[in-house]
């Protein structure tokens, strides 16, 4: 490989809420005991040394003596189109459907309040991403959740018929709908997205798309652009982007919308700018920039073959150490999260899962709570990280947790 995936990076002391937070206080995991090193498998950023050519681009502007009020470059537009149309294969696209977002759930609630009164119902899959619940809760809207469900085949599905019914009893007219779906890592293919927009359409829903995880499709799958499956879905549909998961650039801030409705886009621009948060940082802009420049494109395949053989390994190991504990999980087609189900071990020990994340948390495999998500008995597992890393996790949880 060209790039760096195989090293472990220390991270502790630099501003890292991976490690650093650890054993700060509620919904953080406990801080590992004396002898154990802390395996951050919780937040969603990832432990690999970052694109070069990044760093390149911030340092090159740095470099400049000036950093004084700005506009973003055409080369910033222009980077996102390519990207775009060579990743996504998206037609049309041009630079006035662009727009930057401080963050993904910035974007969502500019939407929201667009068109939407406090304690208006909007329609939300679960289980769910803690950030919509949080920032939709703070906004004062109203979530109603459609479920998804598991095939035979133990695929997550949309439950088309419990999202009509709600859509009509409640009378909603606004959805979030997760591609790929954080927390179950399901990459949702045309024809699934197609009779989800139809419906949206038929209660006229405006329909804010997620996906800040569409670099991130484990092998065998391609992820489809809700706004690309029909007329209506572009026209309807206020998509989200951001390459912060795709190059773990959260701590630089920086996401971007795609609206080609003009009048779509008047209203959730004229929203954003009412509260005068909405601004972009220079060093945010030539971040993007050096990432999705040709060798950004390298990266991200070597990154997807990382995390797929991650992913295989993990899953491979759970249903062959920890099927007979109760433990289960489905293979995530998209992400680099697990969300394991853990119903059966909590049953047979009498317990809430917050047992179980004691016993890992104890040993430094510092994964998540799965309570916030609606999984009422599963813990969220960060696989971002060097696969020798990902090994010694699964061991200790061999050694002390499911075998001890």
């Amino acid at each position: 490989m060209r790039y760096d995936f195989t090293t472990i990076m220390d991270r502790r002391g630099e501003d890292a809420i991976a490690v650093d937070a650890l054993g700060t206080g509620p919904g953080v995991p406990g801080a590992p005991d004396e002898g154990f090193d802390a395996i951050p498998m919780w937040v969603a950023d990832m432990n690999f040394p970052v694109l070069p050519d990044i760093q390149e681009a911030i340092i090159g502007r740095v470099r400049k003596p000036h950093f004084g009020y700005f506009e973003p470059r055409a080369e910033y537009f222009q980077r996102i189109i390519d990207w775009q149309h060579d990743r996504n294969g998206v037609e049309g696209l041009e630079p006035k459907h662009i727009g930057y977002e401080n963050g993904v759930l910035g974007g969502l609630i500019s939407t929201l309040s667009a068109f939407m009164a406090p304690g208006d119902a909007v329609l939300v899959h679960s289980p769910t991403y803690i950030g919509f619940t949080g920032s939709i809760n703070n906004a004062g809207f109203k979530i109603v959740h459609s479920p998804l469900k598991l095939d035979e085949r133990g695929v997550w599905r949309m439950d088309f018929a419990d999202m009509e019914r709600k859509l009509a009893e409640n009378k909603i007219h606004a959805a979030v709908f997760c591609s790929p779906h954080n927390p179950c890592g399901r990459v949702w293919e045309r024809a699934e997205i197609e009779q989800a927009m139809e419906l949206y359409a038929k209660y006229d829903c405006v329909v804010v798309s997620d996906e800040i995880w569409s670099d991130i499709i484990l092998p065998g799958h391609v992820h489809v652009p809700t706004q690309s499956v029909s007329a209506d879905a572009r026209r309807r549909t206020v998509a989200l982007y951001a390459p912060s998961k795709t190059f773990n650039l959260a701590g630089l801030v920086g996401s971007y919308h795609i609206i080609y409705d003009d009048y779509l886009r008047d209203r959730v621009t004229a929203q954003s700018s009412k509260p005068h948060y909405n601004e972009m940082n220079v060093l945010s802009m030539y971040a993007l920039i050096g990432a999705y420049g040709a060798a950004g494109r390298v990266w991200v395949d070597e990154l997807r073959e990382v995390l797929g053989q991650n992913v295989e390994w993990a899953c491979a190991h759970i249903a062959e150490r920890y099927a007979g504990a109760g433990v289960r999980t489905v293979k995530p087609q998209g992400t680099y999260m697990l969300f394991l189900d853990c119903t059966g071990w909590c049953e047979e020990h009498g317990c809430e899962v917050d047992e179980l994340l004691r016993r890992g948390w104890h040993v430094g495999v510092a994964w998540q709570d799965g309570r916030p998500f609606l999984g009422e008995h599963h813990i969220r597992v960060n696989l971002a990280l060097p696969t020798t890393r990902v090994q010694e996790a699964f061991e200790r949880l061999d050694r002390y947790v499911f075998g001890g």
